[in-house]
C-alpha cells in the first residue's frame, strides 16, 4: 500500500485543509517544500491540467507519490470567472483581500438572485511524474456570492461564499464542517475510494 506521498501545494490554507482531510487515513503526507519543492506554474488553462502539473512537478523532485489540487470559484454573472485565475484574480501575488475586493466590484451591480457561484475541485494522484494513469477525481460546492465578507474561518473566497441550504458564508463554518461540505473534501473523499480500489485492499477508515 502506498502510504508516504508529498502534498503539492505551496499555499498554507490549502495546506491545513488537505493534511486536515488525510489526518486519520493512515498515508503519511509531507508538504512539499519538506523536500526542497519550489511550486511550478500553474500555466494549464484548466483546473485538472494544472492538478497533474503539480503533481507530476512534486513527484519528479521529491521521488515520492504526490497528490496536488487545483481549485477554484466559479461565478455564473461573471461567465465562470474567476476560475483557473481565483488565487490571482487581482493580478500575480495579489493577496485573498485584493481578490476578494475585486469580485465583489464586478457584481455591484449584480442582484442576489443571479450571484450564483460553485467552488470547484480536482484532485490529482499520481504514482510518480511519468504516470500514464493518474487517479483524478472532482468535485463541486454550489452556492452564491454575498454582497459583503461574513466570518473570520477559511481563506480565499470564502467570507463571500454562501451555502443557502444553512444561511452561512463558508468562512462560518467550523473546519470540520467546512471539510463535510466543501468541494474540497469532496474530491479527496472520492479519491480515497479510489485508491481503496487502487491498492486492492482496505485503507483506514476516512472520518474528516
Amino acid at each position: 500500500m502506498i502510504k508516504k506521498v508529498v502534498l503539492a501545494t505551496g499555499n498554507p490554507g490549502k495546506l491545513h485543509e488537505l493534511r486536515a482531510l488525510l489526518m486519520d487515513t493512515g498515508i503519511d503526507v509531507s508538504p512539499q517544500d519538506a523536500y526542497g519543492v519550489k511550486p511550478i506554474e500553474e500555466s494549464a488553462s484548466s483546473f485538472r491540467d494544472n492538478a497533474l502539473l503539480k503533481a507530476r512537478h512534486a513527484a519528479r523532485v521529491s521521488g515520492l507519490p504526490a497528490i496536488a489540487d487545483d481549485s477554484g470559484l466559479e461565478v455564473d454573472a461573471l461567465n465562470g470567472a474567476p476560475g483557473v485565475y481565483s488565487a490571482r484574480y487581482a493580478g500575480e501575488g495579489a493577496s485573498d483581500a485584493a481578490n476578494l475586493k475585486k469580485l465583489l466590484y464586478e457584481l455591484r451591480q449584480v442582484p442576489a438572485a443571479k450571484r450564483t457561484a460553485r467552488f470547484r475541485c480536482i484532485v490529482a494522484f499520481v504514482r510518480d511524474a511519468g504516470d500514464s494513469a493518474p487517479v483524478i477525481c472532482e468535485a463541486s460546492w454550489d452556492g452564491r456570492i454575498l454582497e459583503e465578507p461574513r466570518g473570520r474561518n477559511g481563506f480565499g473566497y470564502d467570507p463571500v461564499f454562501l451555502v443557502p441550504e444553512i444561511n452561512m458564508s463558508s468562512a462560518e463554518l467550523s473546519p470540520s464542517d467546512k471539510n463535510q461540505l466543501s468541494h474540497r473534501g469532496q474530491a479527496l473523499r472520492k479519491l480515497l475510494q479510489e485508491l481503496t480500489l487502487l491498492e486492492g485492499r482496505q485503507w483506514q477508515k476516512y472520518a474528516p
